[in-house]
C-alpha cells in the first residue's frame, strides 16, 4: 500500500551496501573508540542517516562482552552534592563513550543488594557508588561477575575495594584549627552520619586538631546526615546558657539547617553569637543568605579519580586504588576570620 511504513528492519549491511563500504568499516564508526577516517565516517554517517539506522548496542554488547553501561547508584539526592556529582560523573562517563544508568538505593542494606544484583543483571561494565556501603557478599558477588566497584565519597575497610574520597581527616582538623585560631573555645561538632567513614573521618580529624589546640568539644552529636536532625541538635546545644560560641557542621547540607534554626528561630546572629563552618562547599553556600565558610570538596579531581580508576579497571588494571584528595577551606562570613589568616 502507497505511504505505508517499511517493517523491515534496516542493517549494518544495508548502510555498507549504499555507503559503499564494508560492513566492517560501518561496525567502527559506531563504534566508541573505534578509528575510522574522516571519509569513511561521513559516508556511513550519510547513509545510515538516509536509511534510518541505528546499531543494536545490545548485539554489539553480545559479541564485544561489553555493554558500555556504567552503574550509577546513589544514597540520596537531598544534598546539593550528589546531583552536582552524578551530573559530572555523567558527563565524563558519557564523553568516554559510555551510557550511564542511575539506580536510587538508600542507605538500607537489603536496597542496596536489590539494585546490585539489578545492575549485575543489566551485566553493566562497572559500578560507581555515591555514598552507598558495600557488604563483604555484594563485593564477592561483584567480583564474580567481573564487574568492578569504585566508592565515591564513600571509604570501606577492604583492601578489594576502590575509593575516592576528599581527605576528610585533614579537613576536619583544618576546621578546628581555624576555629581555635579565630578565638573559638566553646566549640561543638554536629557530625555526619557515624555510620559512615566521612562521617567518622571528619570528626577524628576535628578531635584531632582540638587536641593539638589544647581544647576539648563541649559536644560532638551525630547529626545523621538530616537538615531536621542537624537543626534539632543546634537548637539544644544554643537553648542552654553556656551556648557554643562555634559549631562544626559535618556537610553544608545540614549546615544550612544549622543557619536557618539559629538566626530565624533563636534570633542568635551568625557569626555575632556563633561561627558556623560547613563541608562540601555546595554551589549554595556562596548565596549571600549563608556565606557559608567550609571546607570544598574538591570535586573535579574527585571526579577524574574515580573515572579513570573504574575504566582502567574495566581494561584489566585490577589493582584497588585509594585516594584522598585535600580540599580547601573556603572563607565567607558565617565564622569569625582570625586576623591575618591564611587558609
Amino acid at each position: 500500500m502507497s505511504g505505508a511504513r517499511s517493517t523491515e528492519k534496516v542493517t549494518s549491511a544495508d548502510v555498507a551496501r549504499l555507503a559503499g563500504v564494508s560492513q566492517s568499516a560501518v561496525s567502527r564508526v559506531f563504534t566508541p573508540g573505534a578509528s575510522a577516517s574522516p571519509s569513511t565516517v561521513a559516508k556511513v554517517r550519510a547513509a545510515a542517516e538516509r536509511l534510518g539506522y541505528r546499531p543494536n548496542v545490545l548485539a554489539r554488547a553480545m559479541i564485544t562482552g561489553r555493554s558500555r553501561i556504567i552503574g550509577l547508584v546513589v544514597a540520596y539526592l537531598e544534598n546539593q552534592f550528589y546531583p552536582l556529582a552524578l551530573e559530572r560523573l555523567s558527563n565524563a562517563l558519557q564523553d568516554r563513550g559510555y551510557h550511564i544508568l542511575i539506580f536510587m538505593a538508600g542507605n538500607a542494606t537489603e536496597n542496596v543488594a536489590r539494585v546490585m544484583d539489578e545492575l549485575i543483571d543489566y551485566q553493566v561494565d562497572g559500578i560507581i557508588t555515591a555514598s552507598v556501603a558495600m557488604t563483604n557478599d555484594l563485593t564477592s558477588r561483584c567480583q564474580a561477575a567481573g564487574i568492578p566497584v569504585v566508592m565515591f565519597n564513600r571509604g570501606q575497610d577492604d583492601p578489594r575495594l576502590n575509593e575516592v574520597t576528599s581527605d576528610n581527616r585533614a579537613g576536619g582538623r583544618r576546621v578546628a584549627e581555624f576555629l581555635a585560631a579565630g578565638g573559638h573555645r566553646r566549640i561543638a561538632h554536629i557530625m555526619g552520619w557515624q555510620g559512615s567513614s566521612t562521617g567518622r573521618d571528619r570528626a577524628e580529624g576535628f578531635r584531632e586538631g582540638m587536641s593539638a589546640a589544647g581544647l576539648t568539644p563541649i559536644a560532638m552529636i551525630d547529626g545523621e546526615y538530616s537538615r531536621e536532625r542537624a537543626a534539632q541538635v543546634a537548637r539544644e546545644l544554643c537553648e542552654v546558657p553556656q551556648r557554643p560560641d562555634a559549631i562544626f557542621v559535618g556537610n553544608d547540607h545540614m549546615a544550612f539547617g544549622v543557619m536557618d534554626e539559629l538566626v530565624h528561630r533563636l534570633g542568635l546572629s551568625v557569626p555575632g553569637d556563633v561561627s558556623i563552618v560547613g563541608y562540601d562547599d555546595v554551589p549554595m553556600a556562596a548565596w549571600p543568605v549563608y556565606d557559608l565558610t567550609t571546607i570544598r570538596q574538591p570535586l573535579e579531581r574527585m571526579v577524574a579519580a574515580t573515572v579513570e580508576t573504574l575504566l582502567g579497571q574495566i581494561e584489566g588494571d585490577l589493582e584497588p586504588r585509594h585516594f584522598r584528595i585535600d580540599g580547601p577551606l573556603v572563607l565567607r562570613r558565617s565564622a569569625r576570620i582570625p586576623k591575618g589568616y591564611k587558609p
